[in-house]
């Protein structure tokens, strides 16, 4: 449904201007597939005639203004600027209609989709001399990491220090 709504300023809205804007805009409305609001506004200053067409639809708003010397040719120019964007319009929705189907492959093996997110990467941030836990908490704290493995001085286990959610040190010690 589409509803179209005239505005004349200084100028009369004749029915061969009505009947020319509503049998282009017959064409467009096929292409919006919506309702829509189309509100078209004529102005006359001097010899210049202006036809402005703005177009609200569900999930856009389309505005085009054309100027010349005559009105029919200003509203001609201006719907076939509105048909282009339109027809832009139509076209970034499908785009995006087809990337969210991209995202989501049919029947993908769980283990294969965790391989190919996490790499692993090898890091040799480790301390094989002995140390007591506040010695590695300050090592932890200057090298600026989120994981410190070292090896205990009173158990003689190793021990992983790390940074816990609510910004103190956790100490795991290892077997």
């Amino acid at each position: 449904m589409i509803n179209i709504n005239y505005t004349g300023r200084k100028v009369n809205i004749t029915p061969e201007i009505r009947k020319f804007c509503e049998k282009r805009l017959g064409s467009i409305g096929k292409l919006i597939n919506s309702p829509a609001e189309i509100d078209i506004i004529l102005s006359v200053e001097k010899y210049r005639h202006e036809a402005e067409i703005n177009i609200s639809a569900k999930g856009f708003t389309l505005n085009a203004t054309e100027e010349t010397q005559d009105m029919i040719s200003s509203l001609g120019l201006a719907l076939d600027n509105i048909g282009r964007q339109i027809k832009k319009e139509k076209e970034k929705m499908r785009q995006r209609k087809r990337r969210k189907k991209k995202k989501t492959p049919p029947f993908s093996n769980a283990f294969e989709s965790q391989k190919q997110r996490s790499r692993i990467i090898r890091d040799d941030d480790y301390i094989l001399k002995p140390m007591s836990v506040d010695e590695a908490a300050l090592l932890f704290d200057s090298k600026k990491k989120n994981v410190f493995v070292f090896k205990d001085i009173d158990t003689q286990k190793w021990a992983v220090l790390y940074k816990r959610k609510d910004k103190n040190l956790g100490l795991i010690e290892l077997e």
